[in-house]
């Protein structure tokens, strides 16, 4: 029996156009969560991160969250595009192109999944208003619709954010239309009851979202690669579909995103269609905010068990590889050459790795050069609740992240 690894085919690591952006390979970090932006501002422990990332052989880098404003948060710890985060996010990309890598910033709005207790507005923003089903853990019981100047303005914020990301040396940005946050939850049937040219049909539910895009387009289009993460399935019975998933994926290339990352599932009604396993009773032990304990207490009551295969999302992506010729980076669940390879062979341009590069951040160079073909990675699904910890994002089979570096601002000298 021979022990021979093999590495990866030469079309992975051959470079590709998206937009104005020259990739060096077909290798994507996917934005995770990582908990390293201690009152908004990137920390030491982040620019590690991601430049470990870079050093590792990805080609691009996916800075996880980046709120288009304070409102736009989720929780307090999150990077927003603001002036006072500008010197430290420039502190991250210079860090991560000397290891010869490119970056990304995932520009977001949460709406109506929020947990602030400082919104500028009495009742969170979303696509319609009423009950609040995601508010019930911290007293935001009710969010209220937007209306045209709400979306303009914050179509404005999300422009003014890519400009901020520009500035900072950024290479892409990376618009979130996915996993219940705004932007979903205007696309997603689950959230969006408006009765106007704003909801009903796909056309109409997408309208914001291609107002969103249109908007960043124009500001930072000719020099950054605008890439769409959105859901191609929400993974519950009464939301999109992946036949929805590629009708939006027709939209989305229509009006001119320069790559699609095909992600899926929502935060609160299907987090196992997002990471293709069920979340172990240990996370729990991890978080120390009471809001997401609860919230995790609660859903494993919600979810069905399910068990880890690589490639979990295939079959859904297919749907949109058959519906649009425009460029596409699969998520979900790579682990292995082997799947590296099946993923290319089958039309997609780009693969995004997200635990298994957490896992071992030197994976794309072991895929490279052949000495490793399979990650050891047990998609357990702990590290997601790491990112409540002193250290940050991290796996747990590994080194944990560094409390002090995580304390310190990203350009502090």
């Amino acid at each position: 029996m021979s022990d021979t690894v093999s590495s990866v085919s030469a079309a992975a690591l051959t470079p590709l156009v998206i937009g104005p952006l020259l990739l060096k390979n077909r290798f994507i970090k996917a934005a995770t969560n990582e908990g390293m932006a201690r009152g908004g501002v990137p920390s030491k422990q982040l620019v590690k991160f991601h430049a470990d990332i870079a050093a590792g052989g990805a080609a691009l880098t996916t800075v996880a969250y980046c709120a288009v404003s304070r409102d736009g948060r989720t929780f307090p710890d999150q990077i927003t595009l603001e002036l006072q985060t500008l010197a430290h996010l420039r502190a991250l990309t210079d860090a991560v192109h000397e290891q010869g890598g490119a970056v990304s910033a995932q520009i977001t709005h949460g709406g109506c999944f929020t947990f602030l207790a400082d919104l500028s507005t009495k009742r969170p923003l979303s696509a319609s208003g009423g009950f609040n089903k995601i508010g019930l853990m911290s007293g935001l019981y009710f969010k209220q619709q937007m209306n045209h100047s709400d979306m303009h303005r914050i179509a404005n914020e999300f422009a003014s954010g890519a400009k901020l990301a520009r500035e900072a040396g950024f290479d892409a940005v990376e618009i979130h239309m996915g996993h219940g946050y705004l932007l979903s939850q205007f696309i997603s049937p689950l959230y969006n009851k408006r009765k106007d040219e704003f909801g009903g049909s796909i056309e109409n539910r997408m309208r914001f979202p291609v107002m969103v895009l249109k908007h960043v387009l124009d500001a930072v289009g000719a020099d950054l690669a605008v890439i769409c993460k959105f859901s191609v399935t929400d993974g519950v019975s009464q939301g999109n579909s992946a036949d929805d998933g590629a009708q939006i994926a027709r939209i989305l290339e229509r009006e001119g995103a320069h790559l699609l990352v095909l992600s899926a599932g929502m935060n609160a009604e299907s987090i196992t269609t997002m990471f293709g396993s069920s979340f172990p009773a240990e996370n729990r032990a991890s978080v120390t905010n009471p809001i997401v304990k609860a919230a995790m207490f609660i859903q494993q009551f919600t979810e069905k068990k399910v068990d880890f295969r690589e490639l979990y999302l295939l079959e859904h992506s297919r749907k949109v590889r058959a519906a649009v010729k425009m460029p596409l980076a699969y998520l979900g669940g790579i682990k292995s050459a082997a799947g590296v390879d099946q993923v290319l062979a089958e039309g997609f341009d780009t693969v995004a790795m997200g635990r298994a590069l957490i896992f071992d951040p030197s994976l794309v160079n072991q895929f490279a050069e052949g000495t490793n073909s399979v990650s050891a990675c047990t998609s357990c699904n702990r590290c997601v609740a790491m990112m409540y910890t002193e250290g940050g994002t991290s796996c747990v089979l590994g080194q944990p992240g560094d409390p002090v570096l995580n304390k310190q601002a990203a350009a502090a000298m």
